[in-house]
């Protein structure tokens, strides 16, 4: 049900559209989006009808709501691959998500293992458990170079950071980007037709960063042939778990070409107590919780969405492009 702007739904649809929201947000939640849209909310999945158009907000979209009605679900994370992965996403219905402040929450993360890799801080935490007593070699991170995978919202939050320290930000997108680079980044190549200059980035680096969606494309994207190429930098992945084939990471690691691992996101998720990555050398896992939403960052983008949909007659800046997956 498409409305007069592409990708929008039409006004006289979203004006009767039912509110249904996920079953786990917390009613100070709820109670914000029925201000936003000026209607009462109903929890999904607690029986009733799912006649006439839809508004939903939350994780996931249940099979019974994967129709035509739905003219509009706002995701309350920021990646949507779980989404679009389900099942047909359902023909002209908007998707929008949530971004808040991750960007800032995940850039701050990496500058922290950034920094506390650079004074040792792992190293002396060992060494207290064993009460030793030992100065260890410290760096600064100032002039080093850490390549950034994924020039968005997130990446290029994480670049900026990393930049105000006085590191040199290669970013990685799907395609190079003519003119001057993006806030946050040096420069920007692109991976599907700078290879060459990928590769001796990734040789230079102090720092690999994976800040990409999960798409098709990127689905074991670091692999045996970027691992390849990296001579002794460290890896940390903030973007989706599946994007990393756990094979090439491992050899890698235990080759010494990835002098260490952060990873706060895996390919199967919680990790099982008996997972092999548990046993990956030199690596921290961190339970996804780099950069969680909150309440207000759900209400904030929301609240964005809707001027833009219901009041502006436009497509919101945070819509997915549901064929491209982000």
């Amino acid at each position: 049900m498409p409305g007069a702007v592409p990708g929008v739904p039409a006004p006289e649809l979203l004006a009767r559209a039912r509110l249904l929201v996920a079953p786990r947000l917390s009613p100070s939640l709820v109670r914000e989006l029925e201000r936003i849209t000026g209607r009462s909310a109903e929890r999904s999945g607690e029986g009733g009808t799912t006649d006439g158009p839809l508004l939903c907000v939350g994780a996931v979209l249940p099979e019974a709501l994967r129709t035509e009605r739905l003219l509009w679900f706002h995701s309350v994370n920021a990646g949507t691959d779980a989404l679009l992965g389900a099942g047909p996403w359902p023909a002209g219905a908007l998707l929008t998500r949530t971004v808040g402040r991750m960007g800032e929450r995940i850039a701050q993360y990496v500058v922290g293992w950034v920094l506390a890799e650079c004074q040792a801080v792992p190293e002396y935490a060992a060494q207290h458990a064993r009460a030793e007593w030992r100065r260890l070699p410290t760096e600064l991170v100032a002039g080093q170079t850490a390549l950034v995978y994924g020039t968005g919202r997130i990446g290029g939050a994480v670049a900026g950071l990393l930049r105000s320290c006085g590191v040199r930000t290669v970013g990685v997108g799907r395609t190079g980007r003519a003119g001057a680079p993006p806030p946050g980044f040096d420069r920007v190549i692109g991976a599907a037709e700078d290879a060459e200059q990928e590769a001796a980035e990734l040789a230079g680096a102090r720092w690999v960063v994976g800040a990409l969606p999960l798409t098709r494309a990127t689905e074991g994207f670091f692999g045996a042939g970027r691992f390849a190429a990296v001579r002794g930098a460290t890896f940390v992945n903030v973007g989706r778990g599946a994007t990393v084939d756990p094979v090439a990471l491992e050899g890698a690691l235990r080759g010494g070409r990835v002098r260490r691992a952060v990873l706060d996101v895996l390919a199967e998720e919680p990790a099982a107590p008996d997972d092999p990555v548990w046993r990956l050398p030199r690596t921290v896992i961190t339970s996804h919780s780099a950069g969680i939403t909150a309440d207000e960052d759900v209400a904030q983008d929301f609240a964005a969405c809707w001027e833009a949909v219901a009041v502006g007659r436009r497509r919101p800046e945070l819509a997915v492009d549901t064929g491209r997956g982000y």
